[in-house]
């Protein structure tokens, strides 16, 4: 083994695939998440709405690596890099040398300048963000069938998505299901096919990435679950007791947050360029400018395709990117060329409308319907971790087509009756 040190920063989709990328290479790689597990986004959402638990989406990452002692797997939180020592500090006070830095360090919420929004508008990017949502979607209904005032109870059972992307219609999808036809025969009190689930955007359609007659496709099929679209409306306020959408307020007392995205300061670390979502605008080989040593990937990223549109902030962009930069440290390593400039292969787009319709768009070939769900379903399967964990998730799948019932509606927080600010 080589004294060359590899940090990456980050174990999502991009920094794992760079660490499984150099296996084999001679190379001392020490991975610095904030977490301790490797969580599978795309399925964040169905957590958040009760369809799956959190050990079914994510995988300890010292147990990923176990057998490869040339990984050192730690659990810090990155707070600076200085370029020119080549060092990384943590907040423990820890510094770590570097001859190669990858920083994966993904995205978070981004709310237009109103960051006061986001403790009653959560997003959703982590596993504590899925729990919250799910402990304010399932408490809004426990506390609705004790409510007398009928204007609180309407405000209980209305659920507002702020957003109308991938998760922002997941989410409203599986809300509507939930309320129309899990929930009715458990409540005594209320009528849970009352509730409304509102999905705002302030575009002019619901996923504006796909092709035109798969948004209409997806927002009809959103209504016929009850779901009310309201499009062209940005919202201009979140309080604790609703959402201002122009000059009309909704009375709601569970909104979520799928607007926007933030890079993380990555950018700020560097003392390098960024777009305005704070991405590092990268060199042809996904180095930093100026520092070849340093290679940013996945959401922290700016990568322009030949086309001249952005790489799309999705897993297998990630994926494609991490592999990229391991190809990159081993030809330099071994002293061969180096590899083409970096090359985006979109493989598709793919969303979910409920348990049993989907869109898939692939360019050429659109499908929509239940055959592009199953077809979603068996992707998405196929690229989880472990035998254990695709089972798991195709049985709770399974459970849940033939019976309609949701697995994970368990409240387990201390505070479950306490009021949330």
């Amino acid at each position: 083994m080589s004294d060359h040190r590899v940090v990456v920063v980050g174990g999502g989709f991009g920094g794992l695939q760079l660490v499984n990328g150099l296996k084999g290479a001679g190379v001392k790689i020490t991975l610095v998440d904030r977490r301790n597990h490797h969580l599978f986004q795309p399925l964040l959402y169905q957590v958040a709405t009760t369809i799956l638990s959190t050990s079914e989406i994510a995988w300890p990452i010292r147990r990923l690596y176990a057998d490869r002692p040339e990984v050192t797997v730690l659990l810090g939180e990155v707070t600076g890099v200085d370029s020119g020592a080549k060092t990384v500090s943590l907040r423990s006070g820890m510094t770590l040398g570097y001859d190669t830095l990858v920083l994966a360090t993904g995205a978070t919420h981004a709310y237009f300048g109103h960051d006061e929004w986001e403790p009653v508008a959560p997003g959703l990017k982590t596993l504590e963000d899925a729990t919250t949502i799910r402990r304010r979607v399932l408490l809004a209904f426990e506390r609705a069938e004790m409510e007398a005032d009928p204007a609180l109870r309407d405000a209980l059972l209305t659920f507002t998505i702020v957003g109308a992307g991938p998760t922002g219609v997941e989410l409203a999808g599986i809300i509507a299901e939930l309320a129309h036809f899990t929930l009715p025969k458990e409540f005594r009190n209320i009528d849970t096919r009352k509730t409304r689930v509102v999905l705002v955007e302030a575009g002019p359609r619901v996923l504006p990435t796909f092709a035109e007659q798969l948004s209409a496709y997806a927002q009809k099929a959103l209504e016929k679950l009850g779901v009310e679209v309201l499009l062209g409306k940005p919202v201009t306020e979140c309080s604790a007791d609703g959402v201002q959408i122009g000059e009309a307020f909704i009375p709601s007392r569970t909104i979520v947050w799928a607007a926007g995205v933030t890079a993380s300061p990555a950018a700020r670390w560097l003392g390098v360029a960024a777009d305005r979502a704070g991405r590092v605008v990268v060199e042809k080989d996904l180095s930093a400018p100026g520092l070849p040593d340093v290679f940013v990937i996945g959401d922290t990223a700016s990568v322009m395709r030949e086309d001249g549109k952005p790489v799309p902030g999705i897993a297998p962009a990630a994926k494609q990117q991490g592999g990229y930069v391991a190809k990159v440290i081993r030809a330099r390593l071994s002293g061969k060329p180096a590899p083409a400039p970096f090359k985006y292969r979109h493989q598709g787009s793919l969303a979910t409308i409920g348990q049993s319709a989907a869109i898939i768009d692939f360019g050429r070939i659109k499908l929509k319907g239940w055959i592009a769900w199953w077809i979603w379903g068996l992707a998405h399967i196929y690229f989880l971790i472990g035998t254990r964990s695709r089972f798991s998730v195709a049985w709770s799948w399974l459970w849940i087509y033939l019976s309609g019932q949701h697995s994970a509606r368990l409240i387990t927080q201390r505070e479950t009756m306490r009021e949330e600010g």
